[in-house]
């Protein structure tokens, strides 16, 4: 398992991320705003600053004379950092009095609607700065001049850059401080929330390994009743499985005891003996129940190799096989066994079908279901093995089958039919777990010629041809 960090950081970060960019936004608007209300109340002063102006306008010597008052542009000595420029032209647009050049409002400068006014306001840049501006109009009629006469008062921006950036940082100072808080509170909130976990770790962490019981009820939120009912799936299951496994290894150690002691006490006969012609008795004896013993050791090494398999498949191991090229190299290699019993062994299969699965398990499911058919199958009989789409596996024999009240029961572990037949009754049995292990459908049916059909369907799987 890889460790991708707390999830209280995870939670942390990604809020102080949120933030972040809730600060970076309301800073922007924090600046804008502050901006526009600088813009606002220092509009008004040079609009105060240019009426001041206009009213020192009189007639001279038959033209326009400008007495600009002191107070004019006093008014911004003790708020403004920056210069002030001012600039009047007369009624023929001919500079009566100011600095020259000072630029004028471009054409689509609208007249403004927050002061009764012919004013406008504008942005421009003069002298190597970036000023504000003042375009007023100013109606003038006298005895030999009238019109109109317009008076330009400019501010630099250091004032309104000022006041925005003092206004960005009481934004920020207050929304920092909000975040702060608002970190602190998320700690505790995201720690109280996980409290629950810890209590569900503590009650899981404290049981022995040998307790394999459903946890005992926890207070948690209803979010990690999942989690909960998860464990108590998985507990179970694994209960489920160290008992079966606990189940065969009772089993075994029964069923390897009786040929263990029918052999040693068979041996201790044979010593007994003094007749050449009973040892050799006694030693066919011996060899008929090791071969039995070493049937029933290499079933039980089998089942065991099942578990491993199984688990393997379960966790994604399985691989594409092409079910007719298994079933005709297993043919082939137990011909001659059917051969020396007088059985005939065929395959019918129409073309490839694919099957996803583990080979050793599969080889060992056919080679089950052959070597029962053959044993069971008398001489002169037939076996048929038959692969048809989309995946279907068949083996059909002509024994005497089994009786359909017991075809359940033979799926289970050291069931036998017949005790007579010997055997360790694990054949289907282990079949029945290949099958389980692979997903797969297993029936018994009849056969048609009176004996046992097995027909096992797999989940198909389309074959990806390389390119």
């Amino acid at each position: 398992m890889r460790v991708d960090g707390s999830l209280r950081g995870r939670l942390l970060r990604r809020m102080a991320g949120l933030l972040a960019v809730l600060l970076a936004v309301s800073g922007l608007s924090a600046y804008s705003n502050g901006r526009q209300a600088a813009d606002r109340a220092y509009d008004r002063t040079l609009l105060a600053s240019a009426r001041s102006i206009a009213d020192g306008l009189s007639e001279a010597d038959g033209g326009l004379r400008a007495d600009i008052p002191y107070l004019a542009l006093d008014s911004f000595a003790f708020d403004s950092a920056g210069r002030i420029y001012y600039q009047v032209l007369d009624i023929h647009g001919q500079l009566l009095s100011g600095y020259e050049n000072l630029p004028g409002a471009p054409a689509k400068v609208p007249l403004t609607r927050d002061y009764p006014a012919l004013a406008r306001f504008y942005d421009a840049h003069y002298r190597g700065q970036n000023v504000r501006v003042v375009s007023l109009q100013q109606p003038v009629s006298e005895t030999t001049l009238s019109g109109m006469v317009e008076i330009r008062v400019a501010e630099t921006e250091e004032a309104r850059e000022r006041m925005a950036r003092g206004l960005l940082v009481d934004t920020l100072l207050r929304m920092g401080l909000l975040a702060v808080g608002a970190m602190a509170l998320a700690w505790f909130v995201v720690t109280a929330a996980l409290r629950p976990l810890e209590r569900l770790r503590q009650a899981v962490e404290e049981r022995s390994p040998e307790d394999l019981r459903p946890l005992p009820p926890v207070t948690v939120q209803r979010e990690l009743l999942p989690l909960v009912f998860a464990l108590n799936l998985f507990t179970g299951r694994l209960r489920s499985l160290l008992e079966r496994q606990s189940q065969f290894i009772a089993d075994a150690a029964h069923e390897l005891r009786t040929p263990l002691a029918a052999l040693k006490a068979r041996l201790e006969l044979g010593l007994r003996e003094r007749e050449p012609d009973a040892w050799y008795r006694t030693l066919e004896e011996v060899r008929q129940s090791g071969d039995r013993l070493s049937h029933l050791a290499n079933q039980l090494l089998s089942w065991a190799r099942i578990e491993s398999s199984a688990q393997a498949i379960a966790e994604g191991g399985a691989e594409p096989i092409e079910l007719g090229s298994l079933c005709r190299e297993l043919g082939l290699a137990l011909a001659p066994l059917a051969h020396a019993r007088g059985v005939a062994l065929a395959f019918e299969g129409p073309g490839e079908v694919w099957v996803t699965g583990e080979p050793t398990l599969l080889n060992e499911l056919l080679s089950n279901l052959v070597d029962n058919a053959l044993g069971h199958t008398p001489a002169g009989g037939n076996v048929t093995l038959r692969v048809t789409a989309p995946a279907v596996l068949e083996v059909e024999d002509d024994g005497p089958g089994i009786p359909e009240s017991a075809r359940q029961k033979v799926f289970e572990r050291f069931q036998r039919l017949d005790p007579q037949r010997g055997g360790a009754g694990l054949g289907l049995a282990i079949v029945g777990e290949i099958c389980r292990a692979h997903q797969a459908a297993i029936r018994l049916l009849d056969g048609a010629g009176g004996g046992l059909r097995v027909r096992i369907e797999f989940p198909p799987v389309r074959r990806v041809e390389e390119a």
